[in-house]
């Protein structure tokens, strides 16, 4: 029962509204379908005894006792179906032992049928509709009973003729209902439909707030909704301007500090950089959660990796002159992926910048479709690489294979973290050309 309810709570608002009116005009047109046909029976079986009256006070005025005071009628009965035989129309009189009967009945009487439901056959053994009167015929003093009897097979088929025609109009009236509800919703569902493409647009980066076009009815919402998103941008261009501000107000009086102790003898400097370098890389680490804290579940962002790649390794071509190292760039310039740029700048900028301090002739960054709209970015260098137990450790903060090469050992943790805060990830595996190959897992921009 509770999964039914959970199933019910998952349906959209189109199908309630459609279930709801299915569910009502199936009952609607039910009751209708079964109801209409019984009061169609009593009417004509009302209209077909008030056809019978007619022939029974026919009967009554003809009725009467001959010089011999036997009962006979003065002259046929207008409706000539009484005279044929086996007609369907009949009429039966009795007085005490006497029993008089149209010609129509052909020497046979009325009977009852067999079964639970008792109802009078005619000659033919057909069911009939019937009317009894009694009364005194001219005349007499004895009173007389008259039955008359009229085949029911004909408004049967009347009734199973308007029946039939009956369901037409009402399946014709359910699926005119069902489609011109679908229809109203349909319309009516129209700025719902409009508000969750401008969503999209707002996660592709097409528009910034939501248009005010819309019905009283949800204008709140909308109104709402550019509202926390103004908040959520004012919060988030706040945390980065803090972030940099601090980065400055940290680091200039910490280069101060370092250049002082680098004046110092031998013995203190080594007593004192190891802590000023701690103190760095908490800055740096801290100053990158920010980063990472402030782009996580941001809407509207987008980046096209290869024109990211060409700007990185233009910068490193020239840090890094020296080791000439050749970068091949196998990105495809038509796709973007769901990221800030500054954070993909962040990202790729590690990613590439440790492929250029450990490759010995090349690097080459490339794309693998992951499906489900993500997309895997590979950098892969021709170095040593990292031995197999090591490939986690080196992700962990601070963590520094090779302390002779210069860095804080943060890059690969914070492009980690980086990765994470969009729903992405990083892994570091062993590349085809025997170095290290990165590979950063991120959601496609739509």
């Amino acid at each position: 029962m509770r999964s039914r309810v959970s199933y019910i709570g998952k349906l959209s608002l189109k199908s309630r509204l459609l279930l709801a009116t299915v569910i009502w005009a199936t009952v609607m047109i039910s009751i209708a379908g079964i109801g209409i046909p019984v009061l169609m029976n009593d009417y004509l079986v009302t209209a077909t005894k008030e056809r019978l009256q007619l022939s029974m006070d026919e009967i009554s005025n003809n009725l009467q006792l001959d010089e011999n005071q036997q009962l006979v009628l003065a002259q046929p009965l207008s409706d000539a179906r009484f005279e044929r035989p086996f007609s369907g129309l009949y009429w039966r009189i009795t007085q005490g032992t006497t029993v008089l009967r149209s010609p129509s009945l052909a020497e046979k009487d009325f009977k009852l049928s067999d079964g639970p439901i008792k109802e009078i056959l005619g000659a033919r053994k057909e069911p009939l509709i019937t009317i009894t009167q009694t009364f005194v015929p001219n005349g007499g003093t004895t009173p007389v009973t008259v039955k008359i009897g009229i085949d029911e097979d004909p408004t049967e088929d009347v009734l199973q003729s308007l029946s039939s025609k009956l369901w037409v109009i009402l399946s014709m009236l359910f699926v005119g209902v069902i489609v011109l509800v679908g229809l109203q919703v349909a319309w009516s569902l129209l700025p719902l439909n409009d508000m969750q493409r401008e969503l999209v647009k707002l996660k592709e980066g097409k528009q910034d707030v939501l248009s005010t076009n819309y019905p009283q009815e949800v204008s709140p919402l909308v109104s709402d909704l550019n509202a926390l998103l103004f908040h959520y941008h004012e919060l988030l261009s706040r945390a980065r301007q803090h972030a940099g501000n601090l980065s400055h107000a940290l680091k200039t009086p910490l280069s101060v500090l370092k250049n002082d102790v680098l004046s110092l003898d031998e013995d203190s400097q080594k007593k004192l950089l190891p802590s000023i370098e701690r103190i760095q890389n908490q800055i740096d680490y801290h100053l990158g959660r920010a980063r990472v804290a402030g782009s996580m579940n941001i809407l509207a962002v987008k980046s096209n990796p290869s024109t990211r790649v060409d700007a990185i390794t233009l910068a490193f071509d020239k840090v890094y002159a020296s080791r000439e190292v050749i970068v091949i760039n196998e990105l495809d310039d038509e796709f973007d992926v769901a990221v800030d740029p500054a954070d993909l700048d962040e990202m790729l900028g590690n990613l590439i910048e440790n492929a250029y301090k450990w490759a010995n002739t090349l690097v080459r960054i490339y794309a693998i479709d992951a499906g489900k709209e993500t997309v895997q970015i590979c950098v892969e260098d021709d170095g040593e690489g990292i031995p197999d137990e090591e490939l986690t450790n080196v992700l962990k903060r601070s963590v520094r294979l090779d302390e002779s090469t210069p860095g804080t050992g943060l890059g690969l943790n914070i492009v980690n973290e980086i990765a994470h805060s969009y729903r992405g990830s990083l892994e570091l595996t062993k590349g085809s050309m025997g170095g290290l190959k990165a590979v950063l897992t991120v959601k496609l921009a739509r």
